[in-house]
């Protein structure tokens, strides 16, 4: 049987405000590896939802959710879920999501009387693997938007070389949101999102809005050359005929506007407002249909 590579989401549905409205959906997507069929399942008692796989074995769907274990079957194997959603969570709410998500796997798993022992001992393991990740990476969101709220001045760039001639800065741009997408040439990612990216801009190509690519390829990445960084910089903007206000971050990781940002992996997305205020300093990928719903909805 060949292997499958499939994705543990464990999310919790609490609000940390009582007047902030709960979300009842999330966006579940992914890559399998070798998938054993053209399509996946996610049920539990009551619900079940049939998601199509693609041929290079993504998937993405929206489900209408609620607190509970849910089961992902994609023929052949099987694997449980969680479901719920992180927006709206502070940090006391996170600890609280992530022991919640913990009791109630453990107790799913310890309930299999007829699984061996070894592989029970092992789904604990990686339980705790999973949780820690996910505590680790929400909790970095959390502080980011307690950092950079709605509303916020948004960090600037000033002088950022523009593929086209010329530089570009952050108050070029002011008058229209500005979706800052922070990129590299070097990251699979941030490159799957292209598609989805050039899509949008065509889609929204009137509307008061400007489609920004960072690029903050460095020497690092390029064999200790800081010239041959931008070289394949411009190569990839030529070759992938991107669209939208494509720029270069003269410092790479070390701009002061990717620190200000505090990102630390990418692709990382930016919406930012006409004054220069920030929406979301990690808005949705180009390829969730959030994305364009949250749009269309300020545009």
């Amino acid at each position: 049987m060949k292997k499958t590579l499939l994705i543990l989401s464990v999310l919790a549905l609490i609000a940390c405000q009582e007047e902030t409205p709960k979300k009842d959906y999330v966006t579940f997507s992914g890559t399998i590896n070798n998938p054993n069929s053209d399509s996946l399942i996610v049920e539990k008692r009551g619900f079940k939802k049939v998601i199509a796989v693609n041929e290079d074995g993504t998937f993405s769907d929206t489900l209408t959710v609620e607190p509970d274990v849910y089961y992902f079957f994609d023929g052949v194997k099987e694997e449980e879920l969680f479901g719920g959603d992180f927006d709206n969570l502070d940090a006391a709410g996170l600890d609280k999501a992530m022991q919640d998500a913990r009791t109630e796997l453990t107790t799913f798993i310890e309930s299999k009387k007829d699984v061996d022992t070894l592989l029970v001992r092992k789904s604990k393991e990686n339980l705790e693997g999973t949780i820690k990740s996910l505590q680790g990476y929400y909790g970095s969101m959390i502080a980011l938007r307690e950092a950079l709220p709605k509303g916020a001045p948004s960090p600037t760039f000033e002088g950022y070389e523009n593929y086209k001639g010329g530089t570009t800065s952050l108050s070029d741009l002011k008058g229209k949101y500005v979706y800052i997408d922070v990129w590299a040439t070097w990251c699979a990612p941030c490159k799957a999102e292209i598609p989805y990216l050039k899509t949008l801009e065509t889609e929204l190509h009137d509307k008061n809005i400007a489609f920004v690519s960072m690029s903050i390829d460095d020497d690092r990445s390029h064999k200790g050359s800081w010239d041959q960084a931008k070289a394949n910089w411009k190569a990839m903007v030529a070759d992938k005929e991107l669209g939208g206000v494509q720029i270069f971050a003269p410092k790479g990781w070390q701009s002061e506007f990717i620190k200000e940002y505090r990102i630390a992996g990418i692709p990382r997305f930016i919406l930012i407002d006409p004054e220069g205020n920030v929406v979301d300093p990690s808005a949705p990928r180009p390829s969730d249909p959030e994305l364009k719903t949250m749009l269309t909805s300020l545009l």
